[in-house]
């Protein structure tokens, strides 16, 4: 017996990620889609043998749909995730959580009030390199974690964006709020949390919007470079570069420095983990292509939330997974502003 799901916004992220993967897994019978532009939702519908809602409310109040992917801009997820969570549905959030801490705790207060189930999309964490990268530090065969270093960049929004031209909301303050840093960034702070079963408590950073140029060639309102340095509660350190201007190739890449040698992660192009020993010694593993702009495949989030709602079970990425990643974006952004070392709340 499987359950509707409902998508709020037919964006980019609803087109090539949520829609595809609920429309592989056999638990879901129908997807319902709504967004403020009705003829994408008709075309998602359409591609995906759904159907469209024309309203939220009615997207909402259909006591068919069980779930709800919350896939709107960041400025949205907030209103978007607690009004489905107080329509009695659970709740797939995309990344980052919101833009701000107050919103966030509202969303987790909202979950627990309601008793529904809020998992975030924090999809680096169900990559198969990410997940044997994370037994083998946990394994202790590596010794500590001393140091680390972390990127994200591509081209920009603008080429994977719904319209595909320089008025993508990413670059606008009030919709995107946090630029390269709640697009790229939040991505690989949840993941240092994830690896390294730690968390972030002091940032240092420098940002700057260096090359984008909005729809009336002005520079956009929020940053495309950010590159900061992290300490984490063990007191391991280390660094994250987050970028819109990684020109002809995307980067997505990991490096932990431990006691006892190096792991490499999606840093081969060929070879999703390297493991180097003390003595120089490398072991490579062949595992899985990580998922590009260019290059789409099933994230596994979609998969661990339905599996977590068939079976009653707890969200792999909680409210608080996201709020905590949030708070150190938040913090980052801080640090730029002021040019100082800011402890994260």
């Amino acid at each position: 017996m499987g359950i509707n799901v409902g998508i709020i916004g037919c964006g980019s992220i609803a087109k090539n990620r949520h829609a595809p993967e609920y429309g592989a897994n056999p638990y879901v019978n129908e997807i319902v889609f709504y967004d403020r532009n009705p003829e994408r939702a008709e075309a998602l519908a359409k591609q995906f043998n759904g159907r469209a809602a024309y309203s939220l409310e009615d997207l909402l109040e259909d006591p068919s749909v069980e779930a709800i992917s919350v896939c709107s801009s960041n400025e949205n997820h907030e209103k978007d995730t607690v009004s489905a969570l107080l329509s009695g549905k659970h709740v797939l959030c995309e990344k980052p959580l919101s833009l701000e801490v107050d919103e966030a705790r509202n969303m987790i207060r909202t979950r627990d009030e309601t008793g529904k189930k809020l998992m975030i999309a924090h999809n680096q964490r169900f990559t198969k390199a990410h997940k044997e990268a994370k037994e083998i530090i946990s394994s202790g065969k590596l010794g500590k974690v001393l140091t680390f270093r972390t990127t994200f960049g591509h081209g920009g929004p603008e080429s994977w964006g719904i319209n595909k031209t320089n008025s993508t909301w990413f670059f606008k303050k009030n919709r995107s709020g946090l630029g390269v840093a709640g697009d790229l960034g939040v991505h690989k702070i949840d993941l240092i949390h994830y690896l390294l079963d730690d968390q972030i408590t002091d940032v240092s950073s420098f940002m700057g919007a260096l090359h984008k140029k909005d729809e009336s060639d002005k520079p956009i309102e929020v940053c495309d470079n950010i590159v900061c340095s992290l300490k984490t509660r063990k007191g391991i350190i280390g660094t994250g570069s987050f970028s819109w201007t990684y020109y002809g190739e995307e980067d997505n890449s990991t490096i932990l420095y431990c006691e006892k040698g190096i792991l490499k992660i999606y840093h081969d192009p060929d070879y999703q983990l390297e493991l180097v020993s003390h003595a120089g010694e490398k072991i490579r593993y062949e595992i899985e292509g990580i998922q590009t702009n260019e290059n789409q495949s099933a994230s596994g989030v979609i998969d661990a939330f339905l599996e977590s709602l068939q079976h009653d079970e707890h969200v792999p990425v909680t409210g608080e997974d996201g709020l905590l990643s949030l708070q150190v974006i938040l913090a980052i952004i801080k640090a730029a502003e002021t040019n100082t070392v800011v402890e994260v709340d």
